[in-house]
């Protein structure tokens, strides 16, 4: 059965204080919409000193859509590892594990802009071993055990909800995540359909003994959004899309593997590339996605063209998922 997302980063490049708050209070409504609507989770993400806003805080977030909903989760992917303090992550995790009764996904990856490590004084050269510290340092946490951190003896509580731990997932699109996930016993997600990591990962599992599953984008996992007229949505509102499709070009360097990756310069050539789709709920259902990801809010997208494509989505997408 393909799984339903609905996507906030709570990007708004005119915003305003007063309009962002406006934003951040539709998101939350929508997020108790489509939980009421049986959508599987809401995605969220961090990014840092973004011009348009884009979201900093995935889990003062996530709190409050737990706080509005009662079965939706929240998948944050990804937060970016080495900028957290281990064991402060490990509390807040922890607690929002047991608000939420489990809700709670976190993917955890090192990111790929230097200037959010300079803004945050870190080390960009050290983020793989930050990264594997503050893995090491959450498994550890969440068995409410004491245990030696920085050469002290440290204890975090409470413990969470979920045991042995929460969902946690190691994400990256190199070798190193790869590694490393298999290393620690954790799930790996990778930022793109990239089946020789997987096949990489689970080689590296066996070496290790240990086991574990990827949770792995599909070849094709387009940003959708829902019209009844694709044409008009389009020309009314192409450029929030591309806004953000050039917000993501300007980050990613050739090295970087993403299932969000574009090219386009333009409205057309975006629409044309098939990344971000508006598509009628029907058009929806015929493409046959393992991952359905509706992306309300993409790029500054007017409040009320947020809620039409919620609404067509949850109405009359989700359930003809199961069909």
């Amino acid at each position: 059965m393909p799984f339903s997302v609905v996507r906030f980063n709570l990007v708004d490049p005119r915003a305003t204080p007063e309009s962002l708050s406006e934003r951040y209070r539709a998101a939350l409504a929508m997020a108790a919409y489509a939980d009421e609507h049986g959508v599987d989770t809401v995605q969220t993400e961090e990014h840092h000193g973004v011009e348009n806003n884009w979201l900093p805080s995935p889990f003062a977030f996530a709190g409050a859509v737990f706080g509005a909903t009662r079965r939706i989760a929240v998948t944050v992917s990804a937060i970016i590892g080495p900028l957290h303090d281990p064991l402060r992550l490990a509390e807040d995790i922890a607690v929002l594990d047991l608000l939420s009764g489990g809700r709670l996904v976190t993917v955890a990856g090192i990111g790929y802009r230097p200037e959010e490590y300079e803004e945050r004084g870190v080390d960009w050269g050290r983020r793989g071993r930050l990264q594997d510290e503050l893995l090491e340092t959450l498994l550890a946490a969440w068995t409410g055990e004491p245990f030696t951190y920085r050469g002290r003896t440290v204890r975090v509580t409470p413990r969470p909800f979920t045991q042995p731990h929460p969902m946690l997932l190691v994400g990256g699109s190199s070798r190193a995540a790869a590694r490393r996930a298999a290393r620690l016993g954790l799930p790996f997600f990778p930022s793109a359909h990239l089946p020789e990591l997987d096949a990489y990962y689970r080689e590296r599992c066996a070496e290790y003994g240990t086991e574990g599953w990827t949770m792995m984008p599909a070849e094709e996992t387009p940003l959708l959004h829902l019209s009844r007229d694709p044409d008009r949505t389009w020309a009314e509102y192409g450029e929030h899309f591309l806004h953000e499709a050039r917000t993501y070009a300007s980050w990613q360097s050739k090295d970087i593997t993403s299932a969000v990756r574009s090219s386009a310069t333009t409205v057309a050539e975006l629409r044309a590339e098939g990344v971000y789709r508006v598509v009628t709920p029907e058009e929806c259902l015929a493409l046959g996605l393992e991952s359905v990801v509706l992306h309300p809010l993409c790029g500054g997208m007017p409040l009320e063209e947020g809620w039409r494509s919620l609404r067509l989505f949850c109405d009359d997408v989700v359930p003809g998922l199961g069909a």
